[in-house]
């Protein structure tokens, strides 16, 4: 997978930068359109249609050696024009800006702008950007194409805190990844356009490429939205994709996706979030690091067809696994950073102000499964974890998929639910102070806060309703946490198992026959001997539908 520094770094080295002036009718006197051509996404649709019946063709690739010496250091001295930005001067509320190439992100993109259904390519010109005179990059040949683009901040807004030629919003950079800054405003999490067989043991990850985007011109100076399409192109699939992007309290992104195969997938990953989890209160090895925790996201977080709410906490396994939650029509599904305690990672990096990505579905997806994918990993550099809707039904080549969901980037979920939620797993040895400690028994403390819990007379105490795929339960109770805190409790209880291999268990609070809080599932591993270099993969399916008893 593309590591976490690939994705990240590069982001951060441009920090100043910004593009191109506006097209038709705002061109800059020594910039023409290469190219002006009718534009509409029913077109679009039917190009990458037509294309999918071809034979993939790479994009043109630009000399390896040339891009290879544009490296950390050379990237870190490019600067764009910011008076050059697209939309610098209007219409509408962002510019646009562009990335350049080099060693990290090799394949060029072609960028467009549309003005009254008429799209016109807007080529590559060093010029357009601040190279110093010996930079590597000097010798790319006009129309090399870009890297990718992202949305300024709005230039109308507070500009002493804000100031868009400073500050981005969403990124769109490296094969078909893009990401947005949530509300708190701070990148972390990424969204792809699509995910292809991934962390399988015996078939190569595919990433296909945004090989082109083309971007609305907004039709007056207070337009909130940025509208954009994109053609996502790769060795199985061909597709057509239109992105309506809002700033609200955090990001809002409409996807409307038209997916034409052109061979057989196995996992054929629909809406896929990509995050990085090294390890956090759950578990922790011995000083590997002096802070508390390192993630951008703690857990993933399941709105069944039914109605059930579920919190799965992320681990970072010792080999790779992959988790399938089995589903109808699922409400929603999202990565999740809900510690947000500045205390728990003592980092100026901001892991507490990491975005939670929420997927909700538009229309009926039918039946398939939410998969979670779980990668060792031995640094926060990569990107280990990845949850996407993988159909239930075979993706063969042939098929067509019309698909249209809602990216919620936020602090939390969007929907929240009004039972107690899961707040904290915790791991330690089995057995009771004291007295000596059992081999091979493992303590959870799974602590919980809500509405439902805060009601509670001060005599009474929640049920904690325990399942497990293997293995024996014993020391069960609830108790509550701080009478400062109202509504915090948690619930202990000590696992017996044999074998090394994983373990699924589910948790909730119950009081007679009402559920007080959502379902806690969490995939237990009693052996930590096997290297971090396996990458085997273990499929557990049906774990969000495991009885409740």
């Amino acid at each position: 997978m593309l590591t976490r520094r690939d994705l990240v770094s590069f982001t951060s080295l441009c920090a100043a930068a910004a593009s191109l002036p506006m097209p038709i009718p705002a061109f800059s006197s020594d910039l023409k359109p290469d190219t002006s051509l009718p534009f509409s996404f029913d077109t679009l649709i039917r190009l990458a249609e037509a294309t999918a019946l071809k034979p993939y063709v790479k994009s043109t690739a630009l000399p390896k050696y040339l891009l290879s010496n544009i490296d950390y250091e050379a990237l870190g001295k490019i600067r764009f024009d910011s008076a050059r930005a697209l939309f610098a001067n209007g219409p509408g509320l962002y510019p646009v800006t562009f990335f350049h190439l080099g060693k990290f992100f090799r394949t060029p993109v072609k960028m467009h702008v549309v003005s009254d259904g008429v799209a016109h390519e807007i080529p590559y010109d060093k010029t357009l950007f601040d190279l110093p005179v010996d930079s590597p990059a000097q010798a790319l040949a006009a129309d090399s194409g870009f890297a990718g683009f992202r949305l300024q901040e709005s230039r109308l807004g507070n500009q002493k805190d804000h100031d868009w030629k400073k500050n981005d919003w969403v990124a769109f950079l490296g094969a078909s990844y893009f990401r947005a800054i949530g509300e708190q405003y701070q990148y972390g999490i990424s969204a792809r356009g699509i995910a292809l067989d991934v962390a399988l043991a015996d078939k190569a990850e595919e990433f296909p490429d945004f090989t082109h985007f083309w971007i609305e011109t907004p039709s007056d100076d207070q337009h909130p939205d940025i509208t954009l399409y994109a053609l996502l192109d790769g060795p199985s699939l061909c597709g057509a994709y239109r992105f309506v992007i809002s700033r609200t309290k955090g990001v809002l992104m409409d996807i409307d996706a038209a997916l034409f195969l052109r061979q057989n997938i196995d996992r054929f990953g629909i809406a896929p979030l990509t995050s990085m989890y090294w390890f956090s209160e759950t578990a922790k090895p011995g000083a590997i690091d002096w802070r508390p925790e390192v993630h951008d996201s703690d857990g993933l977080a399941l709105w069944t067809g039914t109605g059930e709410r579920i919190w799965r906490p992320l681990n970072n396994p010792t080999r790779t696994m992959a988790s399938a939650f089995s589903d109808r029509n699922p409400r929603g599904f999202g990565l999740l950073q809900r510690d947000r305690s500045f205390n728990n990672y003592l980092d100026n990096v901001n892991y507490q102000r990491r975005p939670s990505l929420w997927v909700e579905p538009l229309g009926d997806w039918g039946e398939g499964s939410v998969q979670l994918v779980e990668i060792p990993t031995d640094d926060e550099i990569n990107d280990n974890i990845v949850a996407m809707w993988v159909p239930k039904e075979p993706a063969e080549a042939g098929n067509q998929y019309r698909l249209k969901y809602r990216l919620h980037w936020l602090a939390d979920e969007p929907y929240p639910g009004n039972l107690a939620r899961c707040v904290a797993t915790r791991l330690g040895n089995g057995g009771r102070p004291g007295l000596p400690r059992p081999k091979g028994v493992r303590k959870f403390f799974v602590e919980f806060i809500g509405p439902p819990l805060e009601k509670l007379a001060s005599d009474t105490k929640p049920q904690a309703v325990l399942w497990a795929s293997r293995g024996s339960f014993a020391n069960v109770h609830t108790e509550m946490m701080s009478s400062e805190t109202p509504g915090h409790w948690n619930a202990q209880f000590d696992l017996s198992v044999e074998g090394n291999e994983p373990v699924e268990l589910r948790l909730y609070l119950r009081l007679a026959e009402q559920t007080l809080s959502e379902s806690w599932l969490y995939q237990y591993h009693p052996s930590n001997s096997l290297p971090a270099t396996v990458m085997q993969e273990t499929l557990i399916q049906s774990s969000a539908t495991a009885p409740k008893a």
